[in-house]
């Protein structure tokens, strides 16, 4: 009776470390330590979660309280997708604008620099970078979020980025494995399926992947997403060909996999997230990722319950679940002993962003407003990944630079008309998000322009449509900085 007991609060432990849970507030709640202290090893942090870096330092100080080798993890990409910054725009630009540059040290710097401040503020794991390769430009989730459509160009700043983000002792988490880039489904909504064969995921797919492993990174998030080539029945997230087969054997990765978030629709619509989850650490993933939208004490019983239920009956081996939870536990051990590297004296540069958001503007044309003018924002739906709640564009960059900038944001369905009326006789500066994925987006601009030949209009999506306006911006980004690089430009500062 006593060793079973032993044996069975050895899985109940187990099953809490292998979890990657969120939670409600900016403060610790009570149900949160007291999972910590019963084996809890990590814990999610949401953009809900953060107001400031002081805020988040106290947070950070609180889990460790309970444990201080607690990996507290993140999903700051920069760029469009953050969580440090949510409420004002990130300080740094994502892997589109990085990728357009190509320095391949510029990309280690701002990783270094964004890793510095996470690490200040007590995160030790970043759900970043993805390495997917944007091949299919429609795509409606990754777009600005890859470093390109180049397989080898999104291979070299992957490691760039991995050994930016360590050197600051920060775990890179590279996703979304076996890549997300040539989908047309948002996993967050339903599955995605990629039809590729293997010869192409080997040459384009997997090449960033293996530059990651490469560079040592610590973790591998999977992609929710169907590949018949590799798996036809399971998604990447529940394969043990994938997760096992291919990313343990083929490629001999060593670290920690996690799984994104298993209440996206793509796993939680189809299998649900406690047989999910069950699946997810069977087929070879470590630990396993939920909160964004679930993010309560009930949800991690249920999944804690689930995996010990299923170690009993025989559905997922005890052996695999320690295994999981081994690999947890020593990330957790890497992240307490990591010390940053040793940075050259006057290398830490607050301004590395925006110098890299500049450096990523490309320009056509040569005109500037006559007058303070009127932004007006094409503004498409959010992707779930990015949200809603980060502001971008440029309005209040250019206010600053132009005082008596006065703006509007249209949504879908608006037209050139909305946007003239509202601006008079000023110059029109529209600014689009993946204009080419918005066939409304595209006539409005096409109307605006010809009504208006000075018009200026600001990419911050993918730059794939034709440039139109008297000036064309392509920021590839939507981050603040982004806005500010644009503003500049504008303004002609």
């Amino acid at each position: 009776m006593t060793v079973l007991a032993h044996r069975t609060d050895t899985v109940t432990r187990d099953a809490l470390a292998v979890l990657q849970p969120g939670f409600e507030g900016t403060t610790a709640p009570d149900w949160l330590l007291r999972r910590v202290g019963e084996g809890l090893t990590a814990v999610g942090l949401f953009g809900r979660n953060i107001t400031s870096p002081e805020q988040l330092a106290a947070l950070t100080a609180q889990l460790r309280t309970e444990r201080d080798d607690v990996l507290v993890a993140i999903d700051e990409e920069g760029g469009d997708v953050t969580r440090l910054e949510v409420r004002g725009g990130s300080s740094f630009p994502g892997n589109l604008a990085l990728g357009a540059v190509d320095d391949t040290d510029l990309t280690r710097s701002v990783a270094r620099e964004l890793g510095r401040r996470l690490a200040e503020c007590g995160v030790n794991l970043n759900w970043a970078p993805s390495a997917d390769v944007n091949s299919n430009p429609d795509n409606p989730v990754i777009g600005v979020r890859s470093f390109g459509a180049d397989t080898h160009l999104a291979a070299r700043h992957t490691a760039a980025y991995v050994q930016g983000l360590q050197a600051a002792g920060v775990a890179a988490c590279t996703k979304h494995f076996p890549g997300h880039g040539d989908t047309n489904v948002d996993s967050h909504h339903a599955l995605p399926r990629i039809d590729v064969d293997l010869d192409t995921l080997q040459a384009r797919e997997l090449v960033p992947f293996k530059a990651a492993i490469e560079a040592g990174t610590k973790a591998v998030m999977s992609a929710h997403i169907l590949v018949p080539a590799l798996d036809p029945t399971r998604p990447a997230t529940l394969s043990p060909q994938i997760l096992t087969g291919l990313l343990r054997g083929e490629l001999g990765y060593e670290g920690l996999i996690v799984t994104d978030g298993m209440e996206m629709h793509a796993i939680a619509g189809t299998y649900g997230i406690e047989r999910g989850s069950v699946l997810a650490i069977a087929a070879g993933a470590d630990a396993i990722c939920v909160g964004g939208g679930l993010a309560d004490e009930a949800t991690v019983l249920r999944l804690r319950d689930a995996l010990v239920a299923a170690v009993r009956e025989g559905a997922l081996p005890e052996e695999r679940l320690a295994d999981a939870a081994a690999r947890v536990r020593a990330l957790a051990a890497w992240t307490r002993g990591a010390r940053p590297d040793a940075q050259p004296e006057g290398s830490r540069a607050s301004g590395i962003g925006l110098t890299a958001a500049r450096r990523a503007v490309l320009v056509t044309g040569s005109t500037k407003p006559r007058t303070a003018p009127y932004v007006a924002t094409l503004a498409p739906v959010a992707n779930i990944a990015v949200g809603d709640e980060t502001p971008w564009g440029v309005a209040a960059e250019l206010a600053e630079l132009l005082p008596g900038t006065e703006a509007g944001v249209f949504p879908e369905g608006s037209g050139a008309g909305d946007v003239l009326a509202a601006a008079g006789d000023r110059t029109v500066v529209a600014v689009v998000r993946d204009a080419h994925r918005h066939p409304w987006m595209t006539e409005a601009l096409d109307a605006l322009v010809a009504a208006r030949p000075d018009t200026v209009v600001v990419e911050m999506g993918l730059p794939r449509a034709r440039p139109r306006g008297a000036l064309h911006i392509a920021t590839h980004g939507a981050s603040r900085v982004c806005g500010r690089a644009a503003a500049e430009v504008i303004a002609g500062v």
